[in-house]
């Protein structure tokens, strides 16, 4: 296995993604390769800084970078040697088996859709996110950023994506999926809502269970959440609030504390043809660890293979 990690994409670059790679080797086995993707110079020169032995990884050279304010089109296009489009390159040829960046989020979703594609029968990919449990456990809301506008049958298809995710990856057993909403009963809802539920309901790709609030996003009223990239994402702003206001606060509490972006590592883009991890751009060595490792758990899980199972 080769996990193809941007080691020029995040605020924090290159000194925060090479650490974070040097935190993942400590816990990867010996058959999981990191492949760096980037400035292999700086990269070096921060592994020697730490004692830690360059031929540990793979390198792949490369002398551009999509800044975190460019318009991703643009710049995936006119940027061909950017860590990013060529590590979507690395990616369709089959020479990474997955790639995960900290990145122009927005380039790293154009570059996916570029490159290794939608998987046939997926009219619109998704990114997924995690939300913690009152009860300890976790939830997968999607999409929270992908798609700002949809159709009543994307939201059908975030939900069987969604659940593929959960089941797959957290070992979920018949993920229950429910649709945001303004309210629990049926007629409750936009002209989006109100399409996209009779069609979630007769679905036998999913475990329905209905309409949710947004009161019931940290309950175990559901597993996965799902609702347009608009309302997903101005959500997940809200939800990483939380942590940083408890820090400010000096507030000490353990589900708070589990909102923390670290912890998760990124984000993934379900419904393409190969496993790639948005992370946050403020990410950490922690985070960039745990994004890797995500990247590697979507490899074992054969996720993507799942998903076209699904869609066929």
């Amino acid at each position: 296995m080769k996990i193809g990690l941007d080691i020029m994409g995040g605020d924090y670059a290159p000194k925060a993604t090479v650490l974070g790679a040097i935190a993942a080797y400590d816990v990867l086995s010996v058959n999981q390769k990191l492949v760096l993707i980037g400035d292999k110079d700086a990269a070096i020169s921060i592994l020697q800084e730490n004692n830690f032995n360059p031929d540990h990884f793979e390198y792949v050279h490369t002398t551009e970078v999509i800044g975190m304010g460019e318009h991703p089109t643009k710049a995936v296009v006119q940027k061909p040697d950017s860590s990013i489009a060529v590590g979507f390159k690395l990616l369709k040829e089959g020479a990474i088996d997955a790639f995960s960046s900290a990145g122009n989020s927005g380039a790293m979703l154009v570059g996916a859709m570029f490159s290794v594609k939608a998987i046939p029968g997926v009219l619109r990919p998704a990114i997924a996110s995690f939300i913690p449990k009152l009860n300890g456990g976790l939830g997968i809301l999607i999409d929270v950023g992908a798609n700002a506008d949809c159709k009543p049958e994307y939201l059908l298809q975030f939900g069987v994506l969604g659940s593929l995710f959960a089941q797959y990856i957290y070992n979920i057993d018949n993920p229950r999926v429910a649709l945001m909403n303004i309210g629990e009963e049926e007629e409750k809802g936009n002209i989006l809502c109100l399409a996209a539920y009779p069609l979630m309901k007769e679905s036998p790709l999913i475990n329905f269970t209905g309409n949710v609030e947004g009161r019931d996003l940290f309950g175990d009223h559901a597993d996965v959440f799902v609702c347009d990239g608009f309302t997903g994402n101005i959500m997940l702003k809200l939800a990483e609030s939380f942590y940083v206001v408890t820090l400010k606060k000096k507030i000490k509490d353990e589900f708070f504390d589990r909102f923390n972006y670290e912890q998760y590592g990124g984000s993934p883009i379900l419904g393409v043809n190969a496993p790639v991890v948005v992370g946050h751009g403020i990410s950490s060595p922690e985070a960039i660890k745990n994004m890797v490792l995500l990247s590697k758990n979507m490899v074992e899980s054969a996720i993507t293979d799942k998903i076209k199972l699904a869609f066929q």
